[in-house]
């Protein structure tokens, strides 16, 4: 990175110490993973200069006939991955593809039911404070205080609010939800509202790609997903359709009067509908990372990021803590601290001291605010793409709780400190970028 460093040193100064951070840290954000070097590179490449609006084949720009070529391999790639009839690889982020998915399905004003935001769901899935919330009708089904489906869904009552309310589109997917979905449960009572389903996979993509969980395309009108978190690649979004076919809101071609399929509506929805140009560079990335993730590796490395949680999870429990709904079917634990007299916001910040990253997050029917909450939010991914297997989260636990057992001596600290940067100096992570 000479170039940079002699360009712009303030920039290339941050980049270097946010690398030592990722090097000798602990990051057990969820939502965070490491890319190969092989997908930085992509991302790093020439193709960032190249406009593409549209589609391979159909651009409304010249000279696309070799980013055509990657976007190509990246969506037959994704089709092979998910087993899938169609794919868009252009969306930002796992954001705008949902935004193109109310685009699609939903007028302003609408209902739609998801899950809630308190209970683990995810912004753009309803939340008063964004776009989803704001130009749409947004009703929620959550999880269960107490009782044998504590923290959990129970699909019962999720018939029915449905039934009550006749949501125009249900969703399904989280940001802090621990178990598996029951897909056909879901379709099964769309089709008696009359809804269309959608599945918001961001969180849990690899997870389904490597067949350790449920898959939701063959029971989803649509499914969107980020492309990082446990797929593994880099920062960005996509829409999935299992089995392609006519659309059933009359929308048609003005010309001819055929009746367009649902993946030249959800196309048109991406662009010209919701963003402009695609960001080839990152398109490349994906293309690269679902290479990755086609290996047999992902398998066992998708297995042991589950092996990994569920081995956390169970050491928390050993601990005292109360890990929501028990346990994990994912690569998420969601504990709540309460009964150890410390906040989430508390939690994520003494933790960062030790060089423990994690975040704050709200637990089922919390007593704090958002920008406090009473839990924390762990996930194994980027930590088993370093290496570590079960008995090191065991260990990472037991550091977890010396430091929340005595947040306030900073000597304790700084020796969960020293022992972080041991565990992380046997896992080397990217050498090849600092300097």
């Amino acid at each position: 990175m000479s170039n940079l460093q002699q360009a712009d040193p303030a920039i290339y100064s941050a980049i270097e110490k946010e690398v030592a951070r990722q090097n000798e840290g602990l990051e057990l954000i969820a939502s965070e993973n490491f890319v190969s070097r092989a997908v930085m590179q992509a991302m790093g490449s020439p193709l960032t200069n190249k406009y593409a609006e549209g589609l391979p084949g159909k651009r409304y720009y010249g000279g696309c006939q070799f980013v055509d070529v990657a976007e190509d391999i990246a969506r037959d790639r994704a089709k092979q991955l998910f087993d899938c009839e169609w794919v868009n690889v252009q969306p930002h982020s796992g954001a705008s593809a949902n935004a193109a998915v109310y685009l699609t399905l939903m007028q302003p004003g609408d209902t739609f039911l998801g899950l809630n935001l308190a209970h683990g769901g995810h912004l753009t899935h309803g939340s008063p404070v964004n776009f989803s919330g704001i130009l749409y009708k947004s009703e929620y089904y959550g999880v269960e205080p107490d009782g044998p489906l504590a923290g959990r869904i129970d699909m019962n009552k999720v018939r029915e609010q449905a039934l009550r309310i006749k949501p125009r589109m249900i969703s399904i997917g989280a940001s802090a939800y621990c178990r598996d979905f029951d897909y056909a449960a879901f379709r099964s009572i769309a089709d008696e509202v009359g809804a269309f389903l959608w599945m918001d996979m961001a969180h849990t993509a690899g997870l389904i790609a490597a067949k350790c969980l449920n898959d939701p395309l063959p029971h989803c009108h649509i499914v969107s997903t980020t492309t990082h978190k446990t797929l593994r690649g880099p920062r960005a979004g996509m829409l999935l359709i299992g089995k392609d076919g006519e659309n059933t809101m009359g929308k048609v071609a003005p010309k001819s009067g055929r009746v367009k399929n649902w993946s030249e509506l959800f196309d048109s929805s991406v662009f010209p509908g919701m963003q402009g140009g695609p960001l080839m560079h990152v398109i490349a990335a994906k293309a690269v990372a679902f290479k990755e993730a086609l290996d047999d590796s992902f398998k066992t490395y998708s297995k042991q990021v589950i092996a990994n949680s569920q081995a956390m999870a169970d050491a928390f429990v050993e601990r005292g803590y109360n890990v929501v709904s028990g346990g994990t079917d994912n690569h998420i634990s969601l504990i709540d601290l309460r009964n150890k007299g410390i906040t989430g916001k508390d939690a994520e910040i003494v933790l960062g001291e030790a060089d423990i990253t994690v975040n704050k997050n709200m637990v089922p029917y919390d007593t704090e605010s958002p920008f406090v909450t009473s839990g924390i939010r762990i996930g194994s991914p980027a930590m088993t793409t370093r290496g570590l297997m079960e008995d090191d989260f065991r260990a990472i636990v037991g550091m977890i709780d010396t430091v929340l057992s005595d947040p306030t001596n900073a000597t304790l600290i700084k020796n969960v400190r020293g022992s972080i940067h041991e565990l992380t100096a046997r896992f080397p992570l990217y050498d090849f970028v600092t300097a």
